[in-house]
């Protein structure tokens, strides 16, 4: 496999599973030199054994600030002046439960992987992408990975969601203050996706809740989630939404992403908030909002 060129090199974190590795995948097909970030040493050896000299893959946890900038410093030495081509920002977990039952430092937890570590990395990679103008070439695209759950919350998965809805008005606000240098953000807001987070949801100890009024509808919630996850959309598809925004001429500011674009926006759009109340409630065995 070819080295990949240093003239379109992208960064990707989170990139052992699911999005962040489809997104390698595509972008290395598409002749990209790509950075994938993880936390594990196998992880990073599993990538080289792929995908050989396309790629160089970083070790850091988006968490810490330290290790991210040593991360960039590593691309940027790559690089020599020339300017990075995109970052994906898709590292991220999913902290589930009732909100109510959920101890702070679990919020803490979530917001730290999923919205602080996301500006860590953009702020470390930020001058590899133009905001240091004496770097050569074009300025490059940032590409936040939100959810469908970026605009719409529900059930036991409020840290999740609310996480995602912070991205969304850090990415609108970023894509504002970066017009300066030419770096446009693009956020894309999938639906479920067939990956591993759902086998590691299917292990989530939920029984911990079994004490509180949540309890009858907790495993009913869990196994539908795991049944929509797994008839998910393949994460090469998202993979190639990426490559997508990180190369469209006039690409747009967020993408969807839906196996049921009707059921999941347009019909919760057009019925209103509190009839999705409703909706929700009878599923769930509460009683009937008035």
């Amino acid at each position: 496999m070819t080295s990949g060129s240093l003239d379109r090199a992208v960064v990707v974190t989170g990139a052992s599973t699911g999005i962040g590795r489809a997104a390698v995948a595509k972008a290395v097909r598409e002749g990209a030199h790509v950075f994938p970030s993880v936390r594990k040493q196998s992880d990073a050896d599993s990538l080289k054994a792929e995908f050989g000299e396309a790629v160089t893959p970083l070790l850091f946890d988006v968490v810490d600030e330290g290790a991210v900038r040593a991360g960039a410093a590593q691309v940027a030495a790559a690089l020599g002046n020339r300017k990075l081509f995109g970052l994906l920002n898709n590292a991220g977990i999913a902290v589930a439960g009732p909100l109510l039952h959920l101890d702070t430092d679990e919020l803490r937890k979530q917001f730290e992987i999923n919205f602080f570590g996301v500006h860590n990395v953009t702020r470390a990679f930020a001058d590899l992408l133009g905001a240091d103008k004496s770097r050569t070439g074009n300025p490059g695209r940032i590409v936040m990975i939100s959810s469908v759950g970026g605009q719409n919350g529900s059930p036991f998965v409020g840290p999740y969601s609310a996480s995602k809805f912070a991205m969304e008005g850090y990415s609108q606000s970023l894509r504002r203050e970066l017009m300066l240098y030419g770096i446009d953000v693009i956020v894309v807001g999938p639906g479920a996706i067939a990956t591993p987070i759902w086998d590691k949801a299917g292990e989530s100890d939920l029984s911990r809740f079994s004490n509180t009024d949540y309890a009858p509808m907790l495993k009913g919630v869990e196994n539908y989630m795991l049944k929509q996850g797994h008839a998910g959309l393949p994460a090469s598809d998202v993979g190639d939404l990426v490559w997508l925004c990180f190369t469209a001429p006039k690409p747009k500011t967020r993408y969807r992403i839906l196996r049921n674009e009707f059921m999941d926006v347009t019909m919760p759009n057009l019925i209103g908030p509190r009839a999705v109340d409703k909706v929700i409630a009878k599923r769930l065995g509460f009683p009937k909002p008035k």
